[in-house]
């Protein structure tokens, strides 16, 4: 483990993934490596890959989404502000609330960390609403407890309506012809 890499007790934060323009699979994967490459910060969980409709504004491309878990000794407001540095490198522009975008990093969960500021809201405020978060997030975790509930009674009081599994993390993780920045030669995560 490299020396900027936290320890397996370092806290755990969930992000949702989501991506509707372009080669919306490349957008995460380099998010995800991007994220892997923030010093304190070590991906530790992904999820399958979800196709689901768009939330918000018609007439743009469904999204592909995902969930990822990592162990970080970053604060919260590090770890978002990291989550907008890559979104920023990968072209988002933020013009249209719910509008079409290149990357989306949502900051769900860090550990048991209960806030509300401007720019930051944990748990994330519609997580227990949003089936298209909940079930790439129960994959990873979801006997965590939320509000007297787990991640996974969550998802299924959400149902899974528009929300559709289109590969696993070993196969969307994996570019062919190319070698993986987020996978080990069996297919599972360097970390």
């Amino acid at each position: 483990m490299s020396p900027s890499k936290p320890a397996a007790t370092a806290p755990a934060a969930f992000l949702g993934l989501g991506s509707n323009q372009g080669d919306r699979a490349a957008f995460l994967r380099d998010a995800l490596a991007r994220l892997d490459l923030v010093p304190g910060v070590r991906l530790v969980a992904v999820s399958s890959l979800y196709a689901t409709a768009p939330v918000g504004p018609p007439d743009q491309p469904d999204f592909l989404n995902a969930a990822a878990g990592v162990r970080t000794i970053l604060s919260p407001g590090e770890l978002l502000a990291a989550c907008l540095g890559i979104e920023a490198a990968l072209g988002r522009v933020r013009t249209e609330r719910w509008g079409p975008r290149t990357i989306d990093l949502d900051l769900l969960l860090y550990g048991e960390v209960r806030m509300a500021e401007p720019d930051l809201e944990l748990p994330h405020p519609r997580l227990r609403e949003r089936a298209f978060v909940l079930q790439p997030l129960a994959e990873i975790a979801g006997q965590l407890r939320l509000e007297g509930r787990t991640i996974a009674e969550w998802a299924a009081a959400a149902g899974d309506t528009g929300v559709r599994r289109v590969a696993g993390p070993r196969e969307w993780l994996r570019v062919p012809g190319r070698e993986s920045p987020l996978l080990d030669q069996n297919g599972g995560l360097l970390n």
